[in-house]
């Protein structure tokens, strides 16, 4: 016979006490007795489906990262400012609705939010489907279409937001980390397999390219039916807690704080490089090592579609690797490295950049039409020929300085993101006394502003994956590579500014004076 104490029952009936829908109305995550009965299980599984409706919102998000690579083949005659302009639209948009997404939680619910967010990825993959086969569709039509894909960005700031409720503070690094993985990998999946899908390319031999030509919207409506799954999934296996509950006034007082946008700007330059590094690599393979005006005609070089996942998948494995050595090291010590190890990375690809010749431009659309007319009779120009075999023999240094950018942005990734909750718990145990109802109450406020805060943060530094498209792709620089060499300068000098403020605000030793408003050791 089990004998249980008034205070096991009351554990047990509130760990379990709910509302309709799906409202758990006690949760104590850093009780270690709660934690093992019951809040260890329940939290995985909403970890294990809150990756997958992020997983599938990046997915969407980055749909355009490959699918605008592909356009021009289609049929539409886009010049490679329009295909980077369109890639970066969907991260502008993503970045902008982070904020609201991540409000949403508190306000309907972690489990609600995400079937809800889920439900909207149907209208950039449906538009998408249709719209692609149309080509007579204008150029503005597409870049609208390309906007609604920023629905997928807004998932990351709700589901970490909802995430960050469920896991007790030694946790939380590795938690987020894997979270954030998940969805991260998203881009690679997508980068890998929608050239398969369509029809663009086959898998090393295993999978050949179709024959019949490129079909764009295969992707958009498995994705569909994955926005579908995904809402289904959020319905019947993931919970709403009461304790996540917030006002929205509340919830933004975080503005306020400057340590919101200390992170923020260093988000910039971990996440932001990750997602536009993603969005804009196949692009940037494409102009500088590959020629192909038609379907039809065999294409020379390295073929962007068998490279344009690997940075993703690089940066998405290395997401909770940096979690974990961020929980064990601390954020900041982490974070420094990885703004070290970017810069480095940064300097290698300028140094690959330099070898590179300028790849002669596509043909005029007379040209093309003339060449898809009567594909046999092609033959590339001799200077097209020796430019992109030049660039070949360059491409495997160019492939392995740009995956060390993505590694460490993975793991800056991680790392800042365990700050962030250690920051606002640093704040909260300042506050209050060690084993006090008001230390409990600063927790939770705490973690509560830290979840505020991972909306904010992450949709400024989702800003990055707009601005670097666009600096790749600037107007005011005819020649792609130019641009490109340009573009690496200014996130060169940019990470040398993160590594620095990460120094400042959180490793240096302060003044005696300073010393208790210092971050410096308490492990963030």
């Amino acid at each position: 016979m089990t004998l249980t104490t008034p205070t096991d029952d009351v554990v047990t009936a509130s760990a379990s006490r709910r509302r309709s829908g799906r409202w758990i109305d006690e949760w104590h995550p850093e009780d270690e007795k709660f934690w093992a009965e019951t809040g260890a299980k329940t939290a995985k599984r909403n970890l294990i489906w809150s990756i997958f409706a992020e997983h599938l919102g990046f997915s969407v998000w980055l749909i355009w990262s490959v699918s605008s690579a592909f356009l021009v083949a289609s049929g539409f005659t886009f010049t490679p400012q329009q295909l980077f302009f369109l890639v970066a639209i969907p991260n502008l948009v993503g970045a902008l609705i982070r904020i609201p997404y991540t409000l949403a939680v508190g306000k309907f619910g972690g489990r609600n939010w995400t079937m809800v967010s889920a439900a909207l990825l149907l209208i950039p993959t449906l538009s998408f489907a249709y719209f692609v086969n149309q080509p007579e569709t204008p150029y503005w039509a597409f870049c609208l279409i390309a906007a609604t894909a920023g629905f997928g960005g807004g998932n990351f700031a709700s589901s970490m937001a909802n995430i960050n409720f469920f896991y007790p503070a030694r946790l939380k690094g590795a938690a987020l980390g894997l979270n954030a993985a998940g969805g991260n990998l998203g881009v690679a999946i997508i980068q890998f397999f929608l050239p398969v899908i369509v029809g663009g390319a086959g898998i090393f031999g295993l999978v050949k390219a179709s024959e019949g030509g490129i079909n764009l919207e295969r992707a958009a409506w498995v994705y569909a039916g994955l926005a579908v799954t995904a809402v289904l999934a959020a319905f019947f296996f993931m919970d709403n807690l009461s304790s996540a509950k917030s006002d929205t006034k509340a919830q933004l007082s975080v503005l306020k704080i400057k340590q919101t946008w200390v992170m923020s700007f260093l988000y910039i330059g971990t996440f932001g490089s990750f997602i536009g590094y993603s969005a804009a690599m196949p692009l940037l393979i494409k102009l500088n090592f590959w020629r192909q005006p038609v379907p039809e005609v065999v294409g020379i070089g390295v073929n962007f579609a068998f490279f344009a996942f690997a940075g993703a998948l690089v940066g998405s494995m290395a997401r909770p690797l940096g979690g974990h050595l961020a929980d064990r090291f601390g954020g900041a010590k982490v974070t420094l490295i990885s703004f070290g190890g970017m810069a480095l990375g940064a300097l290698g690809v300028l140094w690959t950049l330099s070898m590179l010749e300028t790849l002669p431009p596509p043909p005029p659309p007379e040209a093309l039409a003339a060449i898809k007319a009567d594909p046999s009779s092609f033959v590339f120009p001799d200077a097209v020929q020796a430019a992109v075999e030049s660039n070949q023999g360059i491409f495997p240094l160019f492939l392995g300085m740009f995956l060390l950018i993505f590694f460490f942005s993975g793991i800056g990734n991680g790392s800042t993101y365990k700050m962030i909750p250690a920051i606002f718990r640093t704040d909260a145990e300042r506050a209050s006394e060690p084993g006090t109802p008001e230390r409990e109450a600063a927790l939770l406020a705490g973690t509560k502003k830290a979840s505020a805060a991972v909306g904010i943060i992450g949709a400024v530094g989702a800003l990055g994956g707009f601005l670097i498209p666009i600096t790749f792709g600037s107007p005011w620089v005819t020649d792609p590579l130019a641009a490109t060499k340009t573009a690496f300068l200014v996130f060169l000098g940019f990470y040398v500014i993160c590594a620095a403020v990460t120094y400042v605000v959180y490793l240096r030793k302060p003044h005696p004076a300073k010393a208790a408003v210092s971050y410096a050791g308490v492990g963030i």
